[in-house]
């Protein structure tokens, strides 16, 4: 048996306890009945919560971030942290008595680990298992990286609420819906819609009606007019906006949100990406540009408000995304990402709990395993980070005009990677 690896930079908490007990009364059952029975030890990089412990290190002693050091000088400084801490999960196993294999033991970065996901990267992208997408994704605009949904919290809110957010002074406002209008172009009609996130507003494309909505029929094929980018968007008509929920008019904000995600495919919309990697207001956004997102919040609603487009502002209970590492708030983002495809395996998940191959035990639990694999998705495997493994890839790209363009293609691995496999 592996151990399930825990963190370098943790303690051993009740759980690790428990299934460490679990495992060595496994081991040792064995070989009281004359079995061999191997157990291994090991330890896992931990590569977002470890890169921000040694960051936050050296930001403290030193006031320098990783950037100032420099990649090669930085995951220096990380192993010299793993080195003098890494062991502490080491000895709390063995103030345990648990009776593992000590010289196996293994370490994720190690090198043998390291060429195996190299090895694993390569046949998995071969056999089209691995591929690359530009999907909407979870983005920490701290750690400046994409993040699993298992990484997201979820803070539930019942109205009006001010939360701390990293690299902001003041706490940042949530649980409200700010209503404004949009002008119709060439017309004194407006169109009224809500946001949780005003700031977003300023990558909308378009606002979407309800194809039986007779408040709007008479706008079908309109357009309606951006107050600060003058970006013309049309009134859509889509079944999934709900009728009778506020305006029954919805904005669509394809490259920031999950549902107009979906909005944007089904009508070729713009998908218009308003934010930097670090969290501020791009390029060709006026006054707004170089602001911080939540600047930006306020920024919007009182410029809104002296357009005389602003309606109102109301409690509203709503559910917050945030990132378990970091504490900020979760940005979908578009981003060029590695994802593993799922599906398949599910199925066959599935299949081998039906046909009795795998039991689970007890059976109540076989509806768990069910929803989750029928509610599986493609696996977002990138993390953009200095410490962890690198995805072996890139695209390589001649300057040669001689040379067919059609032969630039992905080369395994080289160091000049882009994305990180946590």
């Amino acid at each position: 048996m592996v151990i399930p690896p825990p963190n370098v930079t943790g303690s051993l908490h009740l759980g690790h306890a428990l299934t460490n007990s679990v495992e060595d009364a496994i081991c040792r059952w064995h070989r009281m009945k004359g079995r061999t029975a191997l157990w291994v030890p090991g330890c896992d990089h931990a590569g977002i919560a470890t890169q921000v412990a040694v960051e936050k290190k050296i930001k403290r002693e030193e006031g320098k971030s990783r950037h100032d050091l420099g990649r090669e000088e930085f995951i220096k400084r990380v192993w010299q942290w793993k080195n003098e801490k890494g062991d502490r999960i080491y000895h709390q196993l063995e103030k345990m008595g648990s009776s593992l294999d000590w010289d196996r033991t293994t370490f994720t970065m190690d090198p043998g680990p390291q060429e195996a996901v190299k090895e694993a990267f390569v046949r998995m992208h071969e056999d089209g298992t691995i591929y690359r997408s530009n999907r909407l994704v979870n983005w920490s605009c701290t750690l400046k990286s994409a993040i699993s949904d298992i990484e997201v919290e979820k803070k539930e809110l019942p109205g009006r609420t001010e939360l701390p957010v990293p690299g902001y002074d003041e706490k940042v406002e949530f649980g409200v819906l700010v209503s404004f209008a949009y002008q119709v172009e060439d017309s004194h009609e407006r169109i009224i819609v809500a946001t949780t996130r005003i700031e977003t507003m300023l990558g909308d494309t378009a606002v979407a009606v309800h194809p039986k909505d007779e408040r709007y029929k008479h706008l079908r094929g309109k357009t309606l007019v951006h107050p600060f980018t003058n970006r013309k968007l049309p009134i859509l008509e889509d079944d999934f906006v709900e009728m009778e929920f506020g305006t029954g008019a919805v904005k669509i904000t394809p490259a920031h949100d999950p549902n107009d995600y979906e909005v944007g495919k089904r009508h070729s919309l713009p998908f218009l990406t308003i934010f930097t990697d670090d969290g501020y207001i791009v390029e060709g956004y006026g006054q707004f540009t170089g602001m911080k997102r939540f600047e930006a919040r306020k920024a919007v609603l009182e410029a809104l408000q002296e357009k005389g487009l602003y309606v109102e502002t109301k409690d509203n209970p709503m559910v917050v995304p945030v990132c378990s590492r970091s504490k900020d708030i979760i940005e979908p983002m578009i981003k060029p990402q590695w994802y593993v495809k799922c599906l398949d395996m599910a199925a066959k998940a599935i299949e081998a709990v039906k046909s009795g191959e795998l039991e689970i035990i007890p059976k109540m639990h076989e509806k768990t395993w069910y929803h989750w694999m029928e509610e599986m998705r493609d696996w977002c495997i990138s993390r953009q980070l200095w410490w962890g493994h690198q995805i072996p890839a890139y695209f390589v790209k001649i300057d040669d005009p001689s040379f067919p363009a059609r032969q630039a293609s992905f080369v395994l691995f080289d160091e000049l990677t882009f994305s990180m496999l946590s």
